[in-house]
């Protein structure tokens, strides 16, 4: 299984998907026929989500369609190289990716070795579940349960930073109350400008670094180029 777990698709200042392009471009090797989900989109249209991503890919020479133009979604996807699940919100992502039943196509894909690249929302899916999104629940999905290509959580868009004069929960205050009932599971909270190059049961964090949660420890920063076991153990 080889799956690209981007936090983020944009850093401030950055064009769409620039910091990640030189990992997607080593990521993806020789040109490839991508699939795009862009079913995580609410507020902009997917069309459009489609034709932006579809420039970035094109640059790095490869081909993107898009399964929303699809009539049989599922035969598209076994014609494809690769699967790209954009990011935006993760429950009607989630949602769509049920009702579309590609949720269990693309997971046999991925774990049958097709290249997996998700960000934001596209890596929440890729957890066993999608309980540590930032998202808000704006439909209603059948199950949290997601496609669990990895053994943890992740929670994009990590940040430790906490607002003056804010009242409400931290990011690590969220994370605490989620382990609080889920003692078992580790999150990766994955900070801006940082992925998680996953091959089989070992990945590399790559850019700047991830903060590691668990129940009862004490949260753990790793840096970016460090090689971990996808079960984290002994992280």
């Amino acid at each position: 299984m080889r799956a690209l777990l981007l936090s983020n698709s944009t850093l401030p200042g950055e064009p769409y998907l620039g910091w990640a392009r030189e990992h997607l471009n080593t990521f993806l090797g020789e040109r490839k026929r991508i699939a795009f989900v862009p079913f995580a989109a609410v507020s902009f249209s997917m069309d459009e989500y489609a034709r932006v991503t579809q420039g970035v890919f094109a640059d790095l020479g490869h081909e993107l369609f898009s399964l929303h133009t699809e009539t049989d979604k599922l035969k598209a996807l076994m014609n494809a190289d690769a699967v790209a699940v954009g990011g935006g919100n993760s429950f009607q992502l989630l949602r769509t990716l049920y009702s579309t039943e590609l949720i269990r196509a693309i997971r046999v894909r991925a774990m049958g070795g097709m290249p997996y690249i998700g960000w934001s929302a596209g890596s929440n899916v890729a957890c066993p579940t999608i309980m540590t999104t930032n998202d808000m629940p704006i439909t209603e999905v059948p199950t949290l349960r997601a496609m669990g290509l990895v053994p943890f959580q992740i929670n994009p868009h990590y940040t430790e930073a906490r607002l003056e004069g804010h009242g409400g929960e931290s990011r690590d205050q969220r994370i605490a109350e989620y382990l609080a009932l889920n003692q078992r599971t580790t999150v990766v909270g994955l900070r801006e400008g940082t992925l998680l190059n996953v091959h089989d049961d070992l990945m590399t964090v790559e850019g700047r670094g991830l903060r590691l949660f668990r129940h009862g420890a004490e949260a753990k920063d790793i840096a970016g180029g460090v090689a971990l076991r996808t079960s984290l153990s002994g992280a």
